[in-house]
């Protein structure tokens, strides 16, 4: 028995070994993992998935934050292929760095709950140097990642994966399948980076900066939510009801809205 395989979850990780076989393989038949491949796995944790990456690519990077399994992870795959441990806080890791280095990434992990969402937007700013990403996540966020508008599930975290990714839900893990078991269900999700998004938009920066607004409350009506950036006049010429809540709004409208502010800050 190695190192990383009798290590306890740490609570201040958000750790949850994944241990089902069954699971295991489903993730890596969904992820395809190929020869040559630039994989970089995120929170390995005992190596559940490690070393079947590491026999299909023979390279691989991981990046992992517990200096217990940075130390352990080395010896625990010698000899099976390359493995570069990144001793580091994924939501610091510079991506582009590294993929200038190897080129366009594959990324997959098994993401603490307690920091997905923050990372999810961490690998979007690095979209344009990954090839695609597959994650186990917490199946409400998962949910919220794929929802369309009109749904409760339908938010900023909707809006922004879907406007940089194609997304596409694979399966859901229930609690037995970690050790220790979370408390909720979670699900598998395909991200496929695209390349050019799926309406005409002239700035990343304003849509960002208007779906932020749209959704900070999101029992307000765009008229109160956007004030700050778009009168309801101006609202109301794009063809969009000021009166609307953001969750009503599909990519085209926030796309119509972030060039509108967009070209009234180029004046």
């Amino acid at each position: 028995m190695t190192r990383a395989s009798r290590h306890n979850a740490r609570k201040r990780f958000g750790q949850h070994f994944l241990h089902d076989p069954h699971v295991i393989q489903r993730i890596i038949d969904a992820f395809q993992p190929r020869p040559g491949d630039r994989i970089v796995e995120i929170g390995p944790g005992r190596g559940a998935l490690t070393g079947r990456l590491l026999a299909a690519a023979g390279r691989l990077d991981v990046i992992e934050l517990d200096r217990d399994l940075v130390a352990a992870l080395p010896d625990q795959f010698a000899g099976q292929g390359e493995i570069t441990v990144h001793s580091s806080d994924a939501l610091r890791f510079d991506f582009a760095e590294l993929a200038g280095q190897t080129g366009r990434l594959r990324i997959i992990g098994n993401l603490p709950y307690n920091i997905s969402t923050p990372l999810i937007f961490h690998c979007l700013d690095h979209a344009a140097v990954i090839e695609d990403m597959v994650f186990m996540l917490q199946r409400e966020v998962v949910e919220r990642m794929t929802a369309a508008a009109g749904s409760r599930a339908y938010g900023r975290l909707s809006v922004m994966v879907q406007f940089a990714c194609e997304v596409e839900q694979l399966f859901t893990v229930g609690p037995g399948a970690f050790q220790p078991p979370p408390a909720v269900e979670s699900a598998i999700v395909r991200l496929v980076p695209r390349t050019a998004p799926p309406c005409e938009l002239t700035s990343q920066a304003a849509l960002d900066e208007v779906v932020r607004h749209a959704f900070a409350q999101r029992r307000k009506t765009l008229r109160n939510t956007l004030r700050e950036l778009l009168s309801a006049d101006t609202i109301a010429d794009q063809g969009i009801d000021p009166g609307q809540r953001a969750e009503q709004l599909d990519l085209s409208a926030f796309a119509t809205l972030a060039n509108t502010l967009a070209a009234s800050r180029s004046r």
